[in-house]
């Protein structure tokens, strides 16, 4: 894989609207593409989209597959193995999340610094070819620092203020419980959803660098008195979306300078 290849980005819930921005783009369904895990969530429309940000090669999954739809760890991850074949070094990954950290708002975007797996499983769990990579990868700098760098320099040329948080991961499609979420407060998490880690973790093993950005689509259970729905995090997805594109239509250059 040349680190002058393509740049990866992978959509979550209802942010899947930067993939239509891209020029000379053509687009297949993960449905053509064998071996693919078909996205069953709402707000996952399940297609690959190839073109152009500026100068930039770009490579979008537009939705993901997730644990609580029944896939193992592999599925969830084919995606990152295919983009690593099609010679992606660099990833952008998004998701919907919940807000923990008492200073966001919903609608408010989120640099990821760390994560916390709480998924119970592992991608590379099983037998592994060190042609491909380390049997122990490090995950010290999993969502890069570099890159937060320079996303935090876009943001700030947008008038965007894009703080950073530790994202946990559960394994959904419940909610969490008022309980579990001054839990994970307690355990020092500031965004919590059902995705990312998987993928974030295979990316580092594939020697990809990761950039996070999470969408808080709702605060977290117990923290406002509502009850919480996928509407809501549809709807914030798509009250976000020039945002987001904006900040990714610029960060995607400034990663091949």
């Amino acid at each position: 894989m040349s680190e002058t290849g393509p740049i990866g980005v992978v959509l979550g819930s209802g942010l899947g609207a930067f993939a239509d921005t891209l020029c000379r783009s053509s687009a297949m369904f993960y449905a053509d593409i064998p071996g693919w895990p078909l996205s069953t969530a709402i707000g996952h429309p399940g297609r690959l989209v190839s073109g152009k940000v500026g100068s930039a090669d770009v490579i979008v999954l537009a939705g993901r597959a997730h644990l609580y739809e029944g896939y193992t760890p592999k599925q969830v991850t084919f995606g990152i193995y295919e983009l690593a074949r099609r010679g992606v070094r660099r990833l952008i990954l998004t998701n919907a999340a919940g807000g923990i950290n008492l200073a966001y708002r919903p609608g408010q975007l989120v640099l990821i610094s760390d994560h916390i797996n709480l998924l119970g499983v592992n991608p590379l769990t099983g037998p592994n070819d060190e042609a491909v990579g380390p049997r122990f990868p490090d995950m010290s700098d999993a969502y890069s620092r570099a890159f937060r760098e320079i996303a935090r320099e876009v943001g700030e040329s947008l008038g965007l203020t894009l703080p950073e948080g530790v994202y946990a991961a559960v394994p959904g499609p419940s909610y969490e419980t008022p309980a579990e979420i001054r839990y994970l407060r307690a355990i020092g998490a500031d965004l919590v959803g059902m995705s990312t880690v998987p993928e974030t973790i295979a990316a580092n093993y594939l020697g990809m660098k990761v950039l996070g950005i999470s969408c808080v689509t709702n605060m977290a259970a117990g923290m406002n008195g509502q009850k919480l729905v996928h509407e809501e995090v549809l709807e914030t997805g798509e009250q976000v979306k020039e945002t987001l594109v904006a900040l990714l239509g610029a960060v995607i250059p400034r990663l091949i300078s």
